[in-house]
């Protein structure tokens, strides 16, 4: 697995903590498991286990979680969206009192299933559903798409940047509009190209459609493309390789999948949002509500270590350094595109 290095990791027992206590919305109240003990359960995102990116950072959270308190978390990894209801229900029906879901299409099933299990505590990551049940957990990706995107536009030589995203909703916005901001603060003058791979969420698991996108990009001037697209970030990698042109990959560190062809990675802590909701329930300070993670909270970050140190120069630091200070003290607003 991969781990990040300098700025763009917490200790374990900060990042928890940090996590855990949080302050939730005014009418998040904590919910009392009627069950006699704490069973995990945790539904990924559609698609890979073992992504390098979204699934694999909630595997690690919940790994880390069984590796501290010796309580196995039971999982479910749906092929597509539609399958949660099926894999919530079997999570259910093997008494875990504490579901975990990841990912944003599930909000409307979700709120659907948890009022008929009161007792259940249900988070749900990357996406808000409202119930006395349920705890969302969002993140700041537009802060943390900031910091990329000045190292983009420092980065590039043609004065032209790209973003692939899976398809064109919200949560996607979200990165865009961090990463375009963030290279017009570095180089007013930057251009920045922006395409998707596909209209479903299947695009999420499109290597092929990603790497063609990328191309696409790479012939049109960009020298550094921001992968926002899941599996299908592979095929954009692979493209940007080929090229000899650079990427940027998302949630997890990506870095070592292409050394030298990696700018940096955007991460995203969803290991720390699986991990600190478990152990929220273990310690009984679970509560419902809503609360959104950024780089106050070192939940979004970029990453740097001996894969890409030799592409990141100490002015391009010092740069995105002086950004995340100004951002973090409210002094740089970043908008995040709704």
């Amino acid at each position: 697995m991969p781990h990040p290095t300098r700025r763009s990791v917490l200790s374990l027992g900060a990042a928890g903590t940090a996590l855990a206590l949080l302050p939730h919305h005014a009418h998040a109240a904590a919910i009392q498991s009627t069950q006699p003990a704490l069973v995990p359960g945790l539904v990924y995102a559609a698609g890979q286990k073992f992504d390098k990116s979204f699934n694999e950072g909630a595997f690690t959270g919940a790994e880390r979680f069984r590796n501290a308190t010796g309580i196995a978390v039971t999982e479910y990894l749906p092929s597509t969206p539609v399958q949660f209801d099926q894999g919530a229900a079997s999570l259910l029906r093997r008494g875990v009192t504490d579901l975990v879901a990841i990912g944003f299409y599930y909000a409307t099933p979700l709120a659907r299933l948890a009022p008929a299990h009161p007792a259940v505590r249900f988070t749900l990551i990357d996406a808000v559903a409202e119930g006395p049940n349920i705890r969302c957990v969002t993140f700041k990706e537009q802060e943390g798409s900031f910091l990329v995107g000045v190292l983009a536009a420092l980065a590039s030589k043609s004065g032209t940047v790209g973003f692939v995203g899976a398809l064109d909703i919200p949560l996607i916005r979200k990165f865009i509009a961090g990463y375009e901001q963030g290279a017009r603060h570095a180089r007013g003058d930057i251009k920045v190209l922006v395409n998707f791979v596909g209209t479903t969420p299947a695009a999420f698991n499109d290597p092929a459609s990603g790497a063609e996108v990328a191309r696409s990009q790479f012939q049109r001037g960009a020298d550094v493309v921001f992968a926002g697209a899941g599996v299908s970030n592979f095929g954009i990698f692979a493209a940007a390789n080929e090229a000899r042109r650079l990427a940027i990959g998302v949630d997890s560190n990506q870095n070592y999948l292409y050394p030298g062809s990696i700018l940096t990675s955007m991460l995203k802590r969803v290991d720390l949002a699986v991990e600190s909701s478990f152990e929220a329930a273990r310690q009984g300070r679970w509560s419902a509500g809503t609360v959104a993670l950024g780089l106050a909270e070192s939940a979004v970050d970029y990453a740097l270590d001996e894969n890409n140190r030799d592409l990141v120069t100490t002015a391009m630091v010092e740069a995105v350094e002086a950004a995340r200070r100004g951002i973090v003290a409210g002094r740089i607003p970043v908008a995040d595109g709704s």
